[in-house]
């Protein structure tokens, strides 16, 4: 059985160096079996993917994209913590915001980009409870940003 480190890889990703926070909190907290990440936002090498309300300036599938990049961003918090990512047992719950453009409805497919990607690693294990929220602004203008909570 792979790791999933492996598995990221036979996607052609990996799990980026932890995301610089953009305020006074730390990417991550573990609590007894826990960890919880803070909000992270789709950043890599420093820099927001793209900005702006989804079903505005960005479309669906950007947003989606984002979401699988925060989602990334979230495991390499988590793995900061705990060394390697085969020591989580389960991911627990996902919560997936949403910067929308009035009218705008598809948060769930959106947060899909996220939730398919804890699947796609952890396998049955990365199955989850979720909530996906639209709202009207994000820090830095992020068009998503996702917490996770897995145990460990």
């Amino acid at each position: 059985m792979s790791t999933p480190e492996e598995r990221l890889a036979e996607l052609g990703l990996a799990v980026p160096e932890v995301a610089t926070p953009v305020a006074a909190y730390v990417p991550a907290v573990r609590s007894g079996d826990h960890v919880f990440t803070s909000g992270q936002l789709p950043m890599r090498a420093g820099q927001l993917v793209t900005t702006g309300k989804v079903g505005g300036g960005v479309t669906p599938e950007d947003a989606t994209d984002c979401a699988r990049q925060c989602a990334l961003n979230a495991l390499a918090a988590v793995r900061a913590l705990v060394g390697d990512l085969s020591a989580v047992k389960r991911v627990v719950k996902v919560v997936v915001y949403v910067a929308s453009a009035p009218g705008f409805t598809g948060q769930p497919a959106v947060a899909n980009g996220a939730s398919e990607l804890f699947g796609d690693v952890f396998g049955e294990l990365g199955q989850h409870a979720r909530s996906a929220v639209g709202v009207a602004v994000l820090p830095l203008d992020a068009p998503v940003e996702v917490e996770l909570v897995v145990e460990v």
